[in-house]
């Protein structure tokens, strides 16, 4: 097993040919990619930072108008943290117009699969494997190559949840209450 930096990590997800699937499943994450958002989110702020977000988008249309498949199930809290909160609303809801393909499974509101592995963890072209690891607080600490004995159980989670959660779009249509407010 081998360690990966997120300079890495980036590099190891950026090779994928057809396809890449995301499991998330922690109520918050401290991590740059967000930049400054999710702080601007909490403080009410109309839009994300366009100039970082953006370009993340046009990727996204890009290897969705490639042919290639991006998909991702989030599970998420019965009561939504502020972070779930502005993921759907700044993530989730963007990156979905953009062509990844997302399901959520919400705790109380979905029936989550029994013995899903329960963290998060990427899947790559269905023959590599990487386990992600973060600290309490939600910071990354790497990204961890499995060997190949660890594929199967991970692709039948991946299956299992992706057979059970909802597509986002229709999940988040379905709940304007966990939106906020729009300033007038």
């Amino acid at each position: 097993m081998s360690w990966l930096d997120l300079d890495q990590l980036v590099r190891e997800l950026s090779t994928h040919r057809e396809k890449i699937f995301r499991m998330e499943t922690l109520p918050a994450y401290a991590v740059t990619s967000d930049g400054d958002d999710f702080r601007r989110w909490v403080a009410g702020e109309p839009e994300p930072t366009w100039a970082r977000k953006q370009p993340w988008l046009d990727a996204l249309r890009a290897e969705h108008d490639a042919g290639k498949l991006r998909y991702r199930v989030r599970i998420l809290s019965e009561q939504l943290t502020e972070y779930e909160r502005y993921a759907c609303e700044w993530g989730y809801a963007l990156n979905a117009k953009a062509g990844e393909d997302i399901r959520v499974l919400r705790r109380g509101e979905h029936q989550i699969p029994p013995d899903l592995i329960e963290r998060d963890f990427w899947v790559v072209d269905d023959d590599r494997m990487v386990a992600m690891h973060y600290a309490k607080d939600g910071r990354f600490e790497g990204g961890e190559v499995l060997p190949d004995a660890a594929l199967a159980e991970h692709l039948a989670t991946r299956d299992r949840a992706w057979a059970a959660a909802e597509p986002f779009l229709e999940w988040w249509e379905r709940h304007p209450e966990l939106h906020r407010p729009v300033a007038v």
